[in-house]
C-alpha cells in the first residue's frame, strides 16, 4: 500500500511544473504523459531512410550480446555487453534484417549518447523538457538515444534518476516495482564480467578482475523462481506499455524491467534525484532488509 497505486495513470497533456512536482515527483508516482512530445519533428522524421542519411557511416557504440541481456546476471556473473564500434548504417542493416546475425544488437550507451554520439539528431527533439527542468530547478544530467532489436531486454534494476522516457516509434513494455517492494526483491553480489568475441565469432565471458563485486537482481520478473525467491510473491508489480508519442515518467528508485518492439526508437532524459527523505527512506528499508535477512 505504500506506493498508493494499482495502475500507471495517464495524463492527457503535459502538466505545469508546479503540478508535476506536487502530484508526481514529490509522491514518487509514475505516469504516462500524452501530447507532451507531439510537436517533435523526430516523430515523423526518424525513419530508417532519414537516419541513414543523417548519421549514415558514422561509427557509434553498439551493445552486442549472444542472448539480448546486457548488464544482467548470467552463469553466476554480472555480465556486461561487448561495446562494439561500428558504422551506424551497418547497425541499421541488422535491425532492418538486411543482414542476419545470431547475436543481439542494441544502441543503449547511457552517457548522454544522444548529445555525444548523435548530435545531428538533437534538433529533432529537445535538449531538455522545459517543464521538468523548471520543476526540478536543473537541467538533465544525460539525454540518451535507444534503438534496438526486440530480443534486447533490460533486466530488473533501479536508477538514481528522475527519468522521462519518450518513445518515438514502436512500443516499450515496462514492468515496474515501487521502492517499497525492496524487501521482496533479491539482491546478490556477482563477479563483474564482459562478453568478448572469440576468433570464431562465438562469445566468451571474461571476468573484470580488478573491480569489486556488483550487487544485482538475479530474478526474472516475467518468470520468477518462487521456490528460490518465495518472498517475491508478495511484491506488487505494475505493467504498462508506452506507445509512440507517449512519455513515461519513471520516478527515481523504482525498479524496472523493459522489453520493446523490434526497431523501437526512444529518447530519455535523466535528471539527478534529490537525496531527500525519499532517499533516506529507501536506504533505511534497504538496510533493514539486509539486516533482518529477509533475502
Amino acid at each position: 500500500e505504500l506506493s498508493g497505486m494499482d495502475a500507471v495513470h495517464y495524463l492527457d497533456r503535459p502538466p505545469s511544473p508546479l503540478e508535476f512536482y506536487r502530484e508526481w515527483v514529490s509522491p514518487n508516482r509514475p505516469c504516462i504523459i500524452q501530447n507532451a512530445i507531439s510537436h517533435w519533428p523526430a516523430l515523423k522524421k526518424w525513419t530508417p531512410v532519414y537516419l541513414r542519411k543523417v548519421v549514415g557511416p558514422k561509427v557509434v557504440s553498439v551493445a552486442v550480446t549472444p542472448n539480448g541481456y546486457a548488464d544482467a546476471v548470467f552463469q553466476d556473473r554480472f555480465v556486461m555487453p561487448e561495446e562494439r564500434q561500428m558504422p551506424f548504417m551497418d547497425f541499421l542493416d541488422i535491425v532492418e534484417k538486411k543482414v542476419t546475425s545470431p547475436n543481439v544488437f542494441y544502441v543503449q550507451k547511457q552517457c548522454s549518447n544522444l548529445t555525444e554520439e548523435f548530435p545531428e539528431l538533437v534538433c529533432d527533439v529537445q535538449p531538455d523538457i522545459p517543464w521538468m527542468s523548471e520543476a526540478l530547478g536543473k537541467k538533465p544530467d544525460a539525454v540518451n538515444f535507444w534503438l534496438g532489436e526486440s530480443a534486447a531486454v533490460t533486466s530488473l534494476h533501479k536508477d538514481h534518476y528522475e527519468n522521462l522516457y519518450c518513445v518515438i516509434s514502436g512500443e516499450k513494455h515496462f514492468l515496474l516495482h515501487p521502492p517499497s517492494d525492496r524487501p521482496f526483491i533479491p539482491y546478490e553480489l556477482y563477479q563483474p564480467a564482459t562478453y568478448h568475441v572469440s576468433e570464431d565469432g562465438s562469445f566468451e565471458i571474461v571476468d573484470e578482475k580488478s573491480t569489486d563485486k556488483v550487487p544485482w537482481i538475479p530474478l526474472d520478473p516475467l518468470n520468477p523462481n518462487l521456490e528460490q525467491y518465495p518472498e517475491y510473491a508478495q511484491a506488487k508489480p505494475l505493467q504498462c506499455t508506452v506507445k509512440a508519442g507517449e512519455m513515461l515518467y519513471l520516478p527515481s528508485l523504482w525498479f524496472h524491467h523493459v522489453q520493446q518492439s523490434h526497431g523501437c526508437i526512444a529518447v530519455n532524459y535523466w535528471y539527478d534525484m534529490e537525496y531527500d527523505l525519499k532517499y533516506s527512506y529507501f536506504q533505511l528499508l534497504d538496510r533493514l532488509t539486509k539486516t533482518t535477512g529477509v533475502l
